[in-house]
C-alpha cells in the first residue's frame, strides 16, 4: 500500500483527503502494524489506480499465501515504474535462505521523537511488519528477483559475469534487501567451481569472485550494515591477491576509503586511499577514483584546503587517463561524479549553499536507470537546503527522496532524511515540512 502510495507521489495527508479513512489508522496498516481491512484496500487500490493489484494481493494474505511465494511477484503484476528486464531468475541462482537471525537495519522513531536506525533479526521484521513488507516485495519486485543467463554457448565465467551484471542493474532500481542472498548464492557457487581447477581457469574465477564479494559488500554498505560490509570488502579485497590482478586490487582499497567515508572514519579514508594511489598502474582511472574518496576523508577531517587541493588532482588526473585503458575498473568516473562527491564533502565542511547546487547539477544529469542513486542524491540535496535554512524547498525535495527510499529500502537515504527530520523540526509549522515529516513518521516503526 505505501510503496503505491509512494509511486502516485502522495504523502499520506493528501491519500487521507481522497479516501477520508482514519489517519492514524492507514500510518499502522502501512507500517504493518495493524491489518487493514478489505474496504481500505480496496479505498487505496481505487485512489491509487492500482488496477485491483492491491485487492488481489489483499485476497491473497487473507487465504495464507506465505511471503516466499509473494515475493516470487505472481501474485499482482508490477507497477507501471518497474523496468520490464528481459534478464529473469536464474534457476541456477536460487537464493540461500539468510539466517532468521540476520540483522536487518531499519528506522524507528523513539519515544523523544528522534528517528534512529536498529537492527532487527529478519524472522521479526518479515513476521512482524507482515503485509507491510509483503507489499514492499511485491510493489517493487527484483527483475524477477535474481538474474537468469542462459548456459547456451557460454562458460561459466561468462555465465556469472552476465548474473553479475543484472544484479547491479536491479540494486540501481530496487536497492538491495533482496539482492544480498543472490550475490552470496553465487559466491557459494563460485567456491564450489573453484575446486580441482589449476592455473588460468582457478585465476578467472578467483577474479570473478572478488567481483561478487565487492558486489556484496557494496549492497550491505547501501543497507546500512557496515560491518557485514567491511566483512566482505575484506574477503574481496583478500581474494583479488589470489587472483593475480593489480588493478582489481588497487579497486578494492579504494572502495574500502569509500566504505571508511561512509562510516565517518577520516583516518582510515585517507590512509586506504593513499595505499591505493600508491600502487595504482599510471594512466589508469583507479588513482583518480582513489583520489576522489582521499578528498572526502580529508573534509571528514575538517581540512577544507586538503580537500579542494585532494579533488583537483583527482580531475588531474581523470584528464590525463589512457584513452584506450586495459583495464575496466573504474570506467564509471567522470566530472560529474567527481562533483557530486565534493558537494557532500561541501556539505560536510559547512558550504551548503555551493552542496545544494552541486547535487542538483548531478541529479539533472543522472541517466533514467539510476534510481536509487537519484534518491541518495536528492536526500542529500535536501539536507544541504535545510542547512540554507530553505525549510519550505528542503522538505519538497526530501518528499521526493523518500519516495525512492520507501521503495528501494536504502538506508543510505533513509540516514540522511532522518537527519533532515531532526534539522527540519524547528520549522514544524511550515505546511511542506509537517508533510514530509509526517511521511517520514509513516514509513518508520515506532518505539513501543
Amino acid at each position: 500500500m505505501r510503496s503505491w502510495r509512494n509511486e502516485r507521489r502522495l504523502s499520506l495527508a493528501k491519500l487521507k483527503a481522497r479516501i477520508r479513512y482514519d489517519y492514524s489508522y492507514m500510518a499502522r496498516a502501512e507500517r504493518g502494524e495493524q491489518a487493514p481491512s478489505a474496504s481500505l484496500v480496496r479505498a487505496y487500490d481505487d485512489a491509487l489506480e492500482a488496477r485491483g493489484t492491491l485487492v488481489r494481493l489483499h485476497e491473497a494474505i487473507q487465504s495464507g499465501v506465505g511471503l516466499d511465494v509473494l515475493s516470487r511477484g505472481h501474485v499482482a503484476k508490477a507497477g507501471s515504474h518497474v523496468a520490464n528486464s528481459p534478464a529473469g531468475l536464474a534457476e541456477e541462482a536460487s537464493a540461500q535462505a539468510p539466517s532468521e537471525e540476520e540483522g536487518i537495519s531499519i528506522p524507528c522513531r523513539t519515544s523523544d521523537g528522534r528517528i534512529i536506525f536498529v537492527s532487527v533479526p529478519r524472522r521479526v521484521f518479515l513476521g512482524g511488519l507482515g503485509a507491510a513488507a509483503a507489499t514492499s516485495i511485491v510493489g517493487a519486485p527484483l527483475a524477477q528477483a535474481a538474474p537468469r543467463a542462459p548456459m547456451v554457448d557460454r562458460s561459466p565465467i561468462e555465465h556469472l559475469q552476465a548474473i553479475r551484471r543484472v544484479l547491479i542493474d536491479s540494486d540501481n532500481l530496487f536497492g538491495p534487501h533482496q539482492l544480498i542472498p543472490k550475490v552470496q548464492e553465487q559466491i557459494h557457487t563460485i567456491t564450489s567451481l573453484r575446486e580441482g581447477q589449476r592455473g588460468t581457469d582457478r585465476r578467472q574465477l578467483l577474479q570473478v569472485q572478488t567481483q561478487f564479494a565487492e558486489l556484496c559488500g557494496w549492497f550491505h554498505q547501501d543497507a546500512g550494515d557496515h560491518r557485514a560490509a567491511q566483512y566482505w570488502m575484506d574477503r574481496a579485497l583478500q581474494w583479488s591477491h589470489g587472483a593475480g590482478d593489480p588493478d582489481l586490487t588497487v579497486y578494492i582499497l579504494a572502495r574500502k576509503s569509500q566504505l571508511a567515508g561512509d562510516m565517518l572514519d577520516p583516518v582510515e579514508a585517507v590512509d586506504v586511499a593513499e595505499a591505493a594511489q600508491g600502487v595504482a598502474r599510471p594512466g589508469s582511472r583507479l588513482a583518480a577514483v582513489a583520489a576522489t574518496y582521499a578528498a572526502h576523508g580529508y573534509a571528514l577531517q575538517g581540512e577544507a584546503t586538503e580537500s579542494a587541493r585532494e579533488y583537483d588532482r583527482a580531475r588531474e588526473l581523470l584528464h590525463a587517463v589512457d584513452p584506450d585503458p586495459s583495464s575496466s575498473w573504474g570506467v564509471w568516473l567522470d566530472d560529474a561524479y567527481i562533483s557530486v562527491q565534493q558537494a557532500r564533502s561541501q556539505s560536510v565542511l559547512g558550504d551548503h549553499r555551493g552542496a545544494a547546487k552541486g547535487f542538483r547539477t548531478a541529479i539533472s544529469a543522472l541517466p533514467p536507470g539510476y534510481h536509487r542513486d537519484r534518491g541518495v542524491y536528492l536526500s542529500r540535496e535536501a539536507l544541504a537546503l535545510a542547512g540554507t535554512r530553505d525549510a519550505e524547498q528542503a522538505a519538497t525535495v526530501g518528499l521526493e527522496a523518500l519516495a525512492i527510499g520507501s521503495e528501494t529500502g536504502s538506508a543510505r537515504i533513509m540516514a540522511e532524511l532522518a537527519q533532515l527530520d531532526g534539522v527540519l523540526q524547528r520549522w514544524h509549522a511550515v505546511p511542506s515540512v509537517r508533510e514530509f515529516r509526517d511521511s517520514l513518521d509513516a514509513c518508520v516503526v515506532h518505539e513501543a
